[in-house]
């Protein structure tokens, strides 16, 4: 009875320390350090590009993270990463966070968890002004003979392998440079997300945006987690009310317009 009643004092001292341990979020890790860590590639334009002179990142979803990083009382850490190395680098545990026109995927929730979504988007494709006629449905770029580029590693390349079969597809490594591609007669077409068409077609008018606005199909961007339930409910929570009061309006027109 004695030995009893010992380890039964025992097992409520040690609980309140087990339970502090189990409770122990990835949120309240970030909080305790003082820093919020956001993988970003500084390669997508309107969302992420790393200034190749001061370094420093800038875009929507770079002004994001720096709201949810004053949300949450912390200080932002953009961790330099790649779209081949995006979920493995989160995964090891050198961000918390990923940043910069993320699109969900099955496969990415897989692995991680992603908020809830920011914008809705789809494949679309951009081509020289000059051949916009030629494109203008899946069907007219899955032929021999044309030209698509694409980026390694993210939902582009994988779009383009599971749909095209006649059409020819070569992998352009520097993300920023890629439409150039197109512009200097290298490649015919590239299929990128809609919100990414209009945005080139605007920085170099030799481009033509072919289908903003009829996607080949549906996509969301929204921002994708390490596993943990209390960051998920926070950034859902603090994504919501910068939707709501408009906060991520400002930052998408002050981008995208």
């Amino acid at each position: 009875m004695k030995l009893a009643t010992v380890l039964a004092a025992a097992f409520l001292l040690l609980a309140p320390a087990a339970q502090a341990q189990q409770s122990e979020s990835l949120l309240d890790q970030i909080i305790a350090r003082g820093v919020l860590r956001v993988g970003s590639t500084g390669d997508y334009k309107p969302f992420t590009y790393q200034n190749p002179e001061s370094k420093e990142f800038e875009g929507l979803d770079i002004d994001m993270a720096a709201s949810l990083a004053k949300a949450m009382g912390v200080k932002l850490e953009v961790v330099k990463t790649s779209w081949p190395n995006l979920m493995g680098d989160l995964l090891a545990g050198k961000y918390e966070v990923a940043m910069g026109g993320v699109s969900v995927s099955l496969e990415r929730q897989k692995k991680a968890l992603f908020t809830i979504p920011y914008m809705v988007d789809g494949k679309a494709a951009i081509a020289r002004c000059a051949d916009k006629g030629k494109y203008g449905s899946l069907a007219d770029i899955d032929k021999p003979g044309v030209r698509v580029v694409t980026n390694p590693g993210g939902t582009n390349e994988k779009y383009d392998r599971e749909h095209l079969r006649e059409a020819q597809i070569s992998v352009f490594n520097d993300n920023v440079h890629i439409f150039d591609e197109i512009v200097e007669s290298r490649a015919d077409v590239m299929i990128t997300d809609a919100s990414e068409t209009l945005l080139q077609q605007k920085l170099r008018p030799a481009l033509c945006a072919l289908n903003p606005d009829r996607p080949f199909n549906f996509s969301e961007k929204a921002y994708l987690l390490a596993r943990d339930s209390a960051l998920k409910d926070f950034a859902d929570q603090w994504l919501h009310q910068a939707i709501e009061t408009k906060e991520y309006q400002a930052v998408a027109d002050k981008w995208l317009k």
